[in-house]
């Protein structure tokens, strides 16, 4: 048996200034936008280079996933973001005036920093210590 998660839910407050956030600032990949209906879309992005999980930004369509936009996880980091060279990605980050929670620090699987995205969402910037 062979199985494997492929694809997150984001709740987004909207997918064009989610989009900007992750393609512009993050330096994602859009790797599909198709509209569904006057109100929803079907899209999805992933890092650059990535063969794993991708992010499906889905729109808060009820009260309640409004109140959810940027704590689907109660405050904890909610993803982690792996990278091949954490210098280059957390200056990026700096660059973009991204909100670094937690500065970079080394751990011992690797090197390590939490920063938030454009609603608050904790993430992990992580690279993994090579074997």
């Amino acid at each position: 048996m062979k199985q494997q998660i492929v694809q997150l839910a984001l709740l987004v407050n909207d997918y064009d200034e989610a989009l900007d956030f992750y393609i512009q600032k993050l330096r994602f990949e859009l790797i599909e936008d198709t509209v569904m209906s006057e109100t929803k879309r079907w899209v999805v992005i992933a890092p650059p280079g990535s063969d794993g999980c991708r992010l499906l930004l889905a729109k808060a369509a009820t009260p309640e996933q409004e109140t959810r936009v940027g704590n689907q996880t109660g405050g904890r980091v909610f993803l982690f973001l792996h990278t091949d060279n954490f210098e280059r990605d957390y200056q990026n980050l700096i660059a973009q005036n991204i909100s670094i929670v937690r500065p970079r620090s080394e751990e011992p699987y690797g090197t390590v920093a939490v920063f938030e995205d454009l609603y608050g969402n904790l993430w992990d910037l992580i690279e993994p210590i090579k074997e």
